[in-house]
């Protein structure tokens, strides 16, 4: 697999668990709506007073789960942050264009969070021969 397949995938499935940690080392997991841009980021929404964004501004490391009822699954690793000025843009642009229906949480003050991948893993455990791969993100 590699960018354009995962953005394919991400795309297909749009939704997924966010995990961050919390103050004191524990892990913590959201169910959520998640896009991808065209450049391969993921992109989430969040109120400003979650757990999950108090724990990313203070460590931005998070791991992402795509995909899963149909056998299949993107693992993800990154680095999450708050975009601002045109890379906000670009990235509410993507999240609405998946998510249209979301145009007025935006609009009421909930933030967008960009998930910059360092690592991500396909599997593909439908049928007898089990297929798992890195995925190349250069």
């Amino acid at each position: 697999m590699d960018r354009s397949e995962l953005i394919g995938y991400v795309r297909e499935h749009g939704d997924g668990v966010v995990s961050t940690v919390d103050a004191d080392g524990a892990p913590q997991a959201a169910y959520l709506s998640v896009a991808a841009t065209d450049g391969g980021d993921l992109v989430f929404d969040a109120r400003p007073s979650s757990r999950k964004v108090a724990n990313i501004r203070r460590d931005p490391r998070v791991a992402v789960v795509i995909g899963g009822a149909d056998g299949t699954t993107l693992q993800c690793e990154g680095v999450a942050d708050e975009p601002g000025g045109e890379e906000l843009e670009r990235c509410a642009a993507a999240y609405l264009s998946a998510f249209p229906q979301f145009a007025a949480s935006l609009a009421s003050g909930v933030t967008i969070v960009r998930v910059r991948l360092s690592w991500a893993r396909h599997s593909d455990l439908r049928g007898e021969n089990a297929l798992v791969r890195n995925v190349d993100l250069d």
